[in-house]
């Protein structure tokens, strides 16, 4: 925000949302306490997770079009929103846990998700509310409220559909 100047969600829906066609819904809200001030103009700053009121909160089709925006590398419709360097990033194996790259969850020797391919990149928030991208097979799935014992079964039944 110190760096643009301007609120994060606006950032975010001028560079990624309004581009890949997002509805207007979704929501990034800060906490009720988190208001900051930048060159006289209250501003919210806003968290990464949708919990204790403050979060992304999107629809179903939403994350699916973030989904297939990092499915494309970062491209919509022939313009580059997202550098192919950051999402080179986001799928690489961090230090402290080669299950996690940069601020996105990965596949590694297939342990977070046994049925779904090594390259498997996952978006997993809170209630178990997932985006699966599987570059392999040119997928990306949402799923909603899934319990975590039954998500590997529903990756595989998705990938034997596909068969």
């Amino acid at each position: 925000m110190r760096l643009l100047r301007q609120p994060l969600p606006e950032v975010l829906r001028e560079s990624i949302m309004d581009p890949i066609g997002a509805s207007d819904t979704w929501e990034w809200r800060g906490y009720r306490n988190s208001t900051i001030e930048i060159d006289g103009k209250p501003m919210e700053s806003v968290s990464g997770g949708g919990h204790w009121g403050g979060g992304l909160f999107i629809s179903s089709r939403d994350h699916a079009r973030v989904g297939q925006l990092v499915l494309r590398r970062g491209s919509w419709n022939g313009r580059q929103l997202v550098s192919e360097t950051w999402l080179r990033a986001l799928a690489t194996p961090s230090a402290p846990n080669p299950g996690y790259g940069f601020l996105w969850w990965l596949n590694s020797g297939r342990k977070l998700v046994p049925s779904a391919p090594e390259s498997s990149i996952f978006a997993l928030g809170g209630g178990q509310n997932a985006i699966w991208i599987d570059p392999t097979r040119d997928v990306v799935l949402v799923v909603r409220w899934l319990q975590r014992e039954h998500f590997d079964g529903v990756i595989s039944r998705i990938i034997a559909s596909l068969r």
